[in-house]
This record gives structure tokens, C-alpha cells and sequence, in this order.
């Protein structure tokens, strides 16, 4: 049997828990579900594309994706979307027309976060 480790990368070991001290801290689940989602393994990990988040966002709604962001798709709704990664082409297609930022940034902006919808 496969002793289950959790993620290696240190920047992601600090983020979970950020995550979970916020969820606590500010009585928000959402932050802890975001905790639980960053810690499966890289291959469980949701990979969005731009086509699904144009196909689901609202006009001036803040999404998070607890994983990675690819850029396959056009975006032309004004979004706040936060990742734990984006790749280059996605944050350029993004900040074209919304917003691309961190996680950490968005745990910053919104610590209860109220309004934010996971997408995944």
C-alpha cells in the first residue's frame, strides 16, 4: 500500500495552511474546501479551461479554481478568477478582460469569502 503524502511543492504547503487558519479564523468553508481540493494529488487536481469559465461565469463574478487554469477558449466576460496556477497565455487572455490573481490575493480582498463561486 502507498503511503499518501500530500503535495511537495513548499509554496502550496503554506497556501493549504493559510487556507485552513483563515477557514477558523473567519468562520468561511469555502477556504477549508479550497484546502481539501489543494491537497489531492497533482493528477486529482482540476485543470479549467477558458472556454468552461466563459460557458459558466456571470458578468462581474469572482471564481476560484483550486488548481490550474489553461488557456483553450476565448473570454469575454468580466471575471475576477483566481487559480493556484494560470498558464501564461490564460492570465494574458484573462487580464485582457477581468482579472487574474493569486489565491492568496483573493484571501486577502475577500478574507469571508462571500461571493466567490469554486469552479471545477
Amino acid at each position: 500500500m502507498v503511503k499518501r503524502t500530500g503535495p511537495t511543492n513548499v509554496q502550496l504547503q503554506k497556501l493549504i495552511v493559510e487556507l485552513k487558519s483563515l477557514s477558523t479564523k473567519q468562520e468561511a468553508p469555502i477556504w477549508k474546501r479550497i484546502a481539501n481540493d489543494l491537497s489531492k494529488s497533482t493528477r486529482n487536481r482540476r485543470m479549467v479551461n477558458l472556454s468552461k469559465v466563459q460557458k459558466i461565469a456571470k458578468d462581474n463574478e469572482t471564481l476560484i479554481v483550486p488548481g490550474k487554469v489553461l488557456s483553450a477558449g476565448e473570454l469575454t466576460k468580466k471575471v475576477t478568477l483566481s487559480a493556484w496556477q494560470f498558464s501564461e497565455l490564460a492570465k494574458t487572455k484573462v487580464n485582457k478582460v477581468g482579472k487574474a490573481i493569486s489565491i492568496q490575493d483573493l484571501m486577502k480582498s475577500n478574507p469571508k469569502g462571500k461571493g466567490v463561486r469554486i469552479l471545477g
